[in-house]
C-alpha cells in the first residue's frame, strides 16, 4: 500500500499552536504532498505510517495544547477531520503484465484465490457439467459438518451393507457385513476414491444413500453452490447430477477453510485397507511439493477432471479442471493454471482479525470513542507488484449515537487498486459503548443541537 511517513504522531505535533503553524508542519513534513481538510463526515486513507488512531492522537494533542476554540471544538466533534493522502508518488511502479491463462484443453475450468476468493482465470466456469468422483468432495463436506455437530464419530464403526458392497466402479474392497469404521472409510473415499466407502458413509450418516443426497444438496446451498445437483454420494452418471466449475471451488474453498484438521488427508498419498494398497490418483502430490490436495474424478461422460489446491508461502490456490481428454491432460493443465496464478498474481494482509483500524466519536455514549475493526483477517488478491497503488478508503458517518452493541457496523472501509473498487465492507465496533450518564448525554445534546 502507499506509504507515508509518520508525520502525525502526537509527539511531532505536540508543539503547533495555531491553523497556519499546523499547515507549515505539515508542508514541513511531506514538502507539499500530504494535505489536511476539514470536512464532515470522516474519509480517510490508511497508510503504514499514518493510523486512525495515531490521528485521533493529534487531535487529543491539539485539544490539550490549549488552541483555538476552533480546535476545541474539533476535539469535542472528532468526526469532522478528513485525512487526504494525495501525490504519494507521481508515477506508479511498473506492474507485472499479466497475459491470458493457459489453453489446456478443458470443457470448464476457474482458478481462485484461497483466502479471498477473487477470480484469476476461467472458462465457462458457471456451466453445468457431471462432476464424475468431483462428487465425493460433497460427500466428504457433508461427513465432516455431520462429525463437527457431534452425530457420528470418527471411531465409530459402519456395517457394510451389500448395496454399498455391490457399487461398481473404483473401489476400497470392503466386505460385505464387516465392521469398518468411520475414519478408515473417509480415508478409502478421499485416497482410494472408493464407491463403496461413499455408499457406506452415506447409508450410516442418513439412512440411505438417496437421504444423503438430500442433505448433501442442502449443505451445497449453504455454503452458496447456487448450480449443483447431486442424486447419489459416488458422482457415477445420472442425467439430474451435475455442479460447475465455480461450485466445486466454492466448495475446496469450504473444506479446506472450515476442517483443516480433515484436509490433511487429502494429502496422503497411499492407502492400505483389506490388505490392498492404493495410491491417491491425484498424481500432481508427486509432481509439486506445493500442491497438499484434493480430488480427481473420471467417468465417460464426465471425462477427467481434478480439483487441486496448492500453497506457497502465504498464499494459497484453488484450481478446479473439468472435462479434459486423459489423466495426463487434466494433470498438466492443473499444474499449468496454478503456476500461472502464482507467477502472475499476489496475496496479501491488509487488516487482521480484531485490529483496530480507525476510533469512531460515539455520541451521549459511556466512552467517547469506540474503536473499529473487522471481525476476520482482510486479504487482498492483486497482480503481483502493485500492493504500493492499493489505497484504503474509511467512511464514518458525521453523527453516532450510543448504545453501541459490539460487533454493530459503523463505518464503511472501501479497498481499490488504481481507482478500480477491490473491496466495500462493514467496520464493526470491537467493543460495546453504552449509553454515558445524564450529565454526559445532556453536555453531548447541547453540543449536537449547536452542529
Amino acid at each position: 500500500m502507499r506509504n507515508s511517513e509518520n508525520a502525525f504522531s502526537a509527539n511531532n505535533i505536540a508543539r503547533i499552536d495555531t491553523a497556519k503553524e499546523l499547515s507549515d508542519q505539515v508542508a514541513s513534513y511531506r514538502t507539499g504532498l500530504l494535505m489536511l481538510v476539514i470536512c464532515n463526515p470522516i474519509t480517510a486513507v490508511k497508510t503504514s505510517g499514518i493510523t486512525f488512531p495515531a490521528i485521533d492522537a493529534t487531535i487529543r494533542s491539539l485539544a490539550n495544547n490549549s488552541l483555538e476554540p476552533m480546535y476545541l471544538k474539533l476535539r469535542i466533534t472528532l468526526i469532522s477531520l478528513v485525512i487526504l493522502l494525495c501525490g504519494i508518488s507521481t508515477a506508479s511502479a511498473q506492474n507485472t503484465p499479466i497475459p491470458q491463462p493457459p489453453i489446456i484443453g478443458a470443457k470448464s475450468f476457474l482458478l481462485i484465490d484461497g483466502n479471498t476468493g477473487a477470480e484469476l482465470a476461467s472458462l465457462k466456469a458457471d456451466e453445468r457439467l457431471a462432476p464424475a468422483s468431483l462428487t465425493k468432495l460433497m460427500s466428504a463436506y457433508a461427513i465432516f459438518r455431520t462429525l463437527d455437530e457431534g452425530q457420528i464419530a470418527l471411531d465409530e464403526m459402519v456395517n457394510v451393507s451389500e448395496k454399498a458392497w455391490r457399487t461398481q466402479g473404483s473401489r476400497m474392497f470392503i466386505e460385505v457385513g464387516s465392521s469398518v469404521s468411520v475414519e478408515d472409510l473417509l480415508l478409502g473415499m478421499i485416497v482410494q476414491s472408493g464407491n463403496d466407502a461413499s455408499v457406506a458413509l452415506a447409508e450410516h450418516t442418513a439412512g440411505t444413500e438417496a437421504v444423503f443426497a438430500q442433505l448433501m444438496n442442502q449443505y451445497a446451498a449453504q455454503i452458496g453452490m447456487t448450480a449443483s445437483n447431486f442424486k447419489n454420494a459416488t458422482g457415477l452418471p445420472d442425467d439430474d447430477h451435475y455442479s460447475t466449475a465455480r461450485d466445486m471451488a466454492t466448495l475446496a474453498r469450504a473444506i479446506i477453510n472450515e476442517f483443516p484438521q480433515y484436509y490433511e488427508w487429502y494429502s496422503v498419498k497411499e492407502f492400505e485397507y483389506n490388505d490392498i494398497k492404493q495410491p491417491n490418483r491425484n498424481s500432481l502430490l508427486w509432481r509439486d511439493p506445493s500442491v497438499d490436495g484434493m480430488k480427481t474424478g473420471h467417468t465417460d461422460d464426465a471425462g477427467y477432471c481434478l480439483v487441486s489446491s496448492a500453497k506457497r508461502d502465504d498464499m494459497r490456490i484453488i484450481s478446479v479442471v473439468l472435462g479434459t481428454s486423459s489423466s495426463k491432460s487434466r494433470t498438466d493443465g492443473s499444474a499449468a493454471l496454478i503456476n500461472y496464478g502464482f507467477r502472475f498474481f499476489e496475496t496479501r494482509l491488509l487488516y487482521k482479525a480484531g485490529e483496530t483500524i480507525a476510533e469512531a466519536r460515539i455520541w451521549k455514549a459511556e466512552k467517547e470513542l469506540t474503536p473499529l475493526g473487522l471481525p476476520e483477517d482482510l486479504y487482498v488478491t492483486i497482480p503481483r507488484g502493485s500492493f504500493d497503488n492499493v489505497e484504503s478508503v474509511l467512511n464514518i458517518p458525521a453523527t453516532l449515537l450510543a448504545p453501541v452493541a459490539q460487533g454493530q457496523p459503523l463505518a464503511e472501509l472501501q479497498v481499490s487498486l488504481n481507482d478500480d473498487e477491490l473491496i466495500n465492507m462493514p467496520l464493526r465496533a470491537l467493543e460495546e459503548n453504552p449509553d454515558g450518564s445524564f450529565w454526559q448525554r445532556t453536555r453531548d445534546g447541547v453540543t449536537l443541537w449547536f452542529e
